[in-house]
């Protein structure tokens, strides 16, 4: 048997809380309990008389007065230690974890192991997740245990004001930016009159005193603005489209930043999608990039959904057939989550002869033979539902940050009317019913919370750069959301 704890708060008539059911489920599980690699007979043996040791405390008789009267032993609980935490508890999620540990103190000993909270993050995390959060600083001193449980209820996210040293020259906005392990890589963007740049510069935050620093690079691309900048195979960078010199571009380009010296390649894929600017992109599996959407010439709104193959010796684009596409926007965001699974917010989206700032939500699984378009939330969309919560207001230009576990940060951007553009809004898509909820945190958050670039470093915090002050960008002034506070 498997049981989850779950906690159901009862609202009173004026929205608050008044109450808290623990309802606790029990389900039939079919586990392979079958012979732990490297287990000798001997080490059993030493288990079981552990096991029987452990028990000859609670068999004499019934504890009067006690809350728990023990008559019996759970069949579960004869099994070693090292079973019990490799073939069940490593498959739980971090949240049933924590509550397992109630049960007994067997289980409240095993709760706490290192070892097994590693397990527990990976499988429900992922590999690559994993491996990111193990290389962030402090992250042995903090404990798995305690990272999952920050990271799940994010209790300890606050905002805090970073100042940097270096600058970038000259000044710039609609830059793009992406995180490789711990720097944060700056490319391009609008300069004074509409120029588009091409230099790079990068921010190491693991420095005592972080500074910019001009990188010098061989055959930089044409300079552009409006473009994406994305992270594939752990240090290498790919930048594609956006808008230059002579108007949209459709490049692709590479650039391994920690080669001697750095040198950009052109990626030469075949069948490109259209030249685009203001489309928004992410990578599959470290190796594949995505890009959907955009603006196209003549101010023609895209709804292409296409994919780049990059650890192929010659890589060919592919655009991914769906029987159905959400509306033609620009100025949206992609996420991937749950491994291979991506989803679209926002944007500036088409309606009819019209355009709006929109707030749908549409998901794709590409791990499908026959991968579809499913709508979330949205009004008129095919498959349209309607999560509860408060929605974030419609936009465009925000930032959708990835969690481990497979929930979305949304973030900034252009909002009408008054309201607060720097509010924090989560959603899970992985829940069966999917409830947008408001992220207060504290701190101090940026004050202009459109026209930045944004970037996720070392898995746990989010970096915020530039924002328009309505005078210039400030790029030696960061805002830093930390989700794990405690790490840095």
């Amino acid at each position: 048997m498997m049981n989850r704890l779950r906690l159901t708060p009862i609202y009173g008539d004026d929205d608050m809380i008044t109450h808290v059911i623990g309802i606790q489920f029990f389900t039939e599980a079919d586990i392979d309990l079958g012979p732990v690699p490297g287990t000798s007979i001997k080490e059993s043996a030493k288990s079981s008389d552990r096991f029987r040791s452990y028990l000859s405390a609670f068999r004499p008789a019934v504890l009067l007065g006690e809350r728990n009267i023990c008559r019996g032993v759970c069949g579960m609980l004869q099994l070693s230690d090292e079973v019990l935490a490799l073939k069940i508890l490593s498959k739980l999620a971090p949240r049933d974890i924590a509550s397992i540990g109630s049960v007994c103190r067997r289980l409240y000993d095993l709760s706490k192991n290192e070892d097994l909270w590693r397990m527990v993050c990976q499988n429900a995390w992922g590999s690559e997740t994993t491996r990111v959060l193990e290389a962030v600083p402090g992250a042995k001193r903090l404990g798995w245990g305690r990272l999952a449980r920050e990271l799940t209820t994010l209790e300890a996210a606050t905002w805090r004001k970073v100042t940097v040293g270096g600058s970038v020259e000259p000044s710039r906005c609609n830059f793009s930016a992406c995180a490789v392990g711990n720097r944060v890589v700056l490319f391009g963007g609008e300069g004074v009159n509409m120029q588009p740049m091409n230099d790079t510069f990068v921010l190491d935050l693991n420095a005592s005193n972080p500074e910019w620093q001009h990188v010098q690079v061989s055959s930089p691309p044409p300079g552009r603005w409006g473009h994406t900048l994305s992270c594939v195979n752990g240090s290498h960078l790919v930048v594609f489209g956006g808008c230059g010199r002579q108007g949209l571009l459709n490049d692709v380009f590479v650039l391994d930043l920690d080669a001697k010296p750095p040198t950009w390649r052109e990626i030469s894929g075949l069948a490109p999608p259209l030249p685009r600017s203001w489309h928004s992109s992410c990578t599959l599996d470290g190796t594949k990039l995505i890009v959907s959407g955009g603006c196209a010439d003549s101010g023609v709104l895209l709804s292409d959904t296409f994919l780049l193959d990059l650890s192929m010796e010659k890589p060919i684009w592919r655009e991914i057939p769906v029987a159905w596409k959400p509306p033609s926007r620009l100025g949206h965001t992609l996420s991937v989550y749950g491994g291979r699974k991506i989803l679209m917010f926002g944007g500036l989206a088409k309606s009819g002869p019209l355009r709006f700032r929109s707030s749908d939500v549409f998901t794709m699984d590409l791990s499908e033979d026959e991968p579809c378009w499913r709508c979330v939330t949205g009004s008129g969309m095919p498959g349209a539902g309607n999560p509860g919560g408060m929605a974030p207001p419609p936009r465009l230009d925000h930032v959708a940050v990835s969690l481990p576990g497979g929930r979305i940060l949304i973030f900034g951007g252009s909002v009408a009317g008054l309201h607060s553009a720097s509010q924090l809004y989560l959603l899970d898509p992985t829940d069966e019913k999917p409830t947008w909820r408001i992220l207060n945190v504290p701190g101090r958050p940026p004050r202009f919370a459109w026209g930045h670039s944004t970037c996720v470093v070392g898995g746990t915090r989010a970096i915020v750069l530039g924002g328009q002050t309505g005078e210039e960008w400030m790029l030696s002034e960061l805002h830093e959301l930390s989700l794990a506070n405690s790490v840095i």
